[in-house]
């Protein structure tokens, strides 16, 4: 029987389990068996196929008991990770790699390993002939590096940001969106009983899509986004503005993880992951505290974070994930390979993986925001894509 393997990688988002579900019933009626692989890169890293116990750890065989019910969730049942195997830290190296039998090459940085060869030769032993990856831009870099190794890879994109290149639309975006939407009209009724100003920081490293289209549909005052700095001294003055015009003598500004104030830096804490990224947050509170110092407002600073991607998913992420699963398996079916599922022009297609790592995917500002006003401004939506950017 053919197999076929599938993961999950980077930040969980709703629409995960439907996509595993779906790809585990239409790859089985197909004659396939589908191997799952736990926490994404790192389960193919961290397994010896040599070891029975390894495998059981690391590996699971998904069938359509196992996945009966999961698409009524959200996260994933196969766990994730921010992994690379391509570069790992020395005390990230699984114990039984250590043994110099096993073959590894140095990355660019000498200070990190690159086990592909490892998970290349773990693919082969499971005999795992096609592989799905489910993941953001890091996720599926590695994954179209595995491609020209000789491994064939169908990738699903994946992230609440939705900014993976090349394709109008990545899984856990309509949810993230709806969460946000929900969340910022909930905070209405706290801010405006005690007239304060709310400050609403939501996920969006690099790009302010999620936190763009979520203030444009909830209608808040003035929107922060990752690719425009800003200054707090205008931001004040336009958000005293709002709050005096407003009967109830409230205001609410929405604010991208990303986002930077003029001559400033993005707000990053902890180490660098194995993608080079570090954690952001925290710029919600320093605006606020900003504002609290120009204005003498009380300030409401509120962090959804994770909130914004957890729980079950939308409608829309429910559709998503089955029809991206049901083109996956068909593109694998038809001998397919080194090819990402994707939206394009509101049509569902499938584009070169490495178109992922080809150009990167922001908010049209011109288009879509207000640079003096630091809110969304949609000039014209005829012939643009569905979801703005």
């Amino acid at each position: 029987m053919k197999r076929i393997g599938i993961l999950t990688g980077g930040g969980d988002v709703p629409g995960l389990n439907p996509c595993i579900k779906s790809v585990v019933n239409d790859a089985i009626a197909e004659g396939y068996e589908v191997i799952g692989i736990r926490r994404g890169w790192a389960g193919l890293l961290e397994l010896d196929a040599n070891n029975p116990e390894s495998i059981k750890k690391h590996t699971e065989v998904l069938t359509k008991e196992t996945v009966r019910t999961i698409d009524r969730t959200g996260g994933t049942i196969l766990h994730t990770s921010r992994t690379n195997p391509s570069k790992v830290k020395p005390n990230n190296v699984p114990e039984f790699l250590k043994d110099p039998e096993h073959p590894e090459a140095e990355a660019a940085d000498t200070s990190l390993r690159d086990f592909t060869p490892h998970v290349m030769r773990n693919l082969e032993l499971m005999g795992i002939e096609t592989l799905i990856p489910i993941g953001g831009d890091d996720t599926l870099s590695y994954g179209e590096r595995l491609h020209r190794e000789g491994i064939k890879v169908v990738a699903i994109p994946k992230t609440m940001d939705n900014d993976v290149y090349g394709t109008d639309y990545c899984l856990g975006f309509s949810t993230a969106v709806t969460r946000s939407v929900q969340f910022i009209h909930q905070l209405r009724t706290s801010t405006g009983s005690h007239e304060r100003i709310a400050i609403i920081e939501l996920f969006g490293r690099n790009s302010g899509e999620t936190s763009l289209i979520s203030s444009y549909l909830a209608g808040v005052d003035r929107a922060l986004i990752s690719e425009v700095p800003f200054d707090p001294e205008k931001l004040a003055e336009l958000v005293l503005k709002d709050k005096h015009a407003n009967p109830s003598n409230y205001a609410m500004v929405t604010i991208s993880e990303g986002a930077h104030i003029m001559g400033g830096k993005v707000v990053e804490y902890g180490e660098t992951d194995a993608y080079g990224h570090r954690k952001l947050g925290g710029i919600g509170e320093i605006t606020g505290e900003a504002l609290k110092m120009i204005t003498g407002e009380s300030i409401i600073n509120q962090s959804v974070a994770y909130l914004m991607r957890s729980g079950a998913p939308d409608a829309l992420d429910l559709m998503m994930a089955t029809n991206y699963a049901s083109l996956a398996v068909s593109l694998i079916k038809d001998g397919a390979s080194g090819r990402m599922v994707a939206l394009r022009e509101g049509q569902y297609t499938h584009i070169p993986m490495s178109t992922v790592t080809s150009g990167i995917k922001r908010v049209d500002v011109d288009e879509f925001y207000d640079r003096e006003q630091y809110r969304p401004r949609v000039r014209n939506v005829l012939g643009k894509p569905m979801f703005l950017y």
